[in-house]
């Protein structure tokens, strides 16, 4: 487990919010690697408190929720269909490989996987409400992104630069225990969310900037992945 500091740090030439200095349009977005993504996702479990006058609490949790998913365009299915078959076929690590008409089945199988959950993500955007804490609800990918596909070094570049993850936020609950009234008619909620590597950072320090009447504390749990 990698150890990480409690708050933003500064960087390769970033920001305590995680923002480049010169980020410049979205579009042209091109780091040369993602020095914060490993090569197996490492989910890390978070408390985000949100505290403050209890108006401004409720207009935070309402601009919040939504699906929890993000409707990715997927514009090279049939080429990733064609490359998880050869390597069904002939695997990567030299194990035998599957029948060439079995692994074709598979790969299909599998295409048809991602089309049928994209298709559900699709239709929950704008109606679903059941996640608290949607961070493409509150700080959403524009379109020209979203067409780009997830793996597009682009759409990580866009991702990293205003949410600070490259993934969707998971196993995202409102903590019952953490919603409370404070005095003077204030409250706070805890909601607990695992995120992909590392803290959304920027996606905190736009949160602040919006709702700058609310405090916003967020405790990074590195043990409990």
């Amino acid at each position: 487990m990698k150890s990480r500091p409690s708050e933003s740090p500064v960087r390769n030439g970033k920001s305590r919010a995680g923002h480049p200095e010169d980020a410049g349009s979205h579009a042209t977005l091109e780091p040369a690697s993602d020095v914060l993504a490993l090569p197996h996702t490492d989910w890390l479990r978070h408390e985000l408190r949100v505290a403050g006058p209890a108006i401004q609490v409720a207009e935070f949790t309402a601009a919040a929720a939504g699906p929890g998913g993000i409707h990715w365009a997927y514009p090279d299915l049939d080429y990733e269909e064609d490359d998880r078959y050869l390597a069904l076929v002939n695997p990567p690590d030299g194990s035998q490989g599957l029948r060439p008409a079995a692994a074709r089945i598979l790969a299909r199988e599998l295409r048809e996987a991602v089309f049928q959950h994209q298709g559900k993500v699709r239709a929950l955007a704008g109606v679903s409400r059941l996640c608290p804490l949607d961070l493409h609800a509150l700080i959403p990918i524009p379109a020209e992104i979203l067409d780009l596909g997830p793996d597009h070094k682009n759409a990580h570049a866009w991702l990293r630069a205003h949410w600070g993850v490259v993934m969707a936020l998971r196993k995202i609950r409102l903590v019952a225990a953490g919603c409370k009234k404070l005095r003077g008619k204030k409250e706070q909620v805890t909601i607990e969310f695992w995120s992909a590597d590392w803290t959304p950072w920027p996606a905190i320090a736009a949160l602040r900037q919006r709702f700058p009447e609310l405090i916003f504390s967020v405790t990074p749990d590195y043990e409990g992945g």
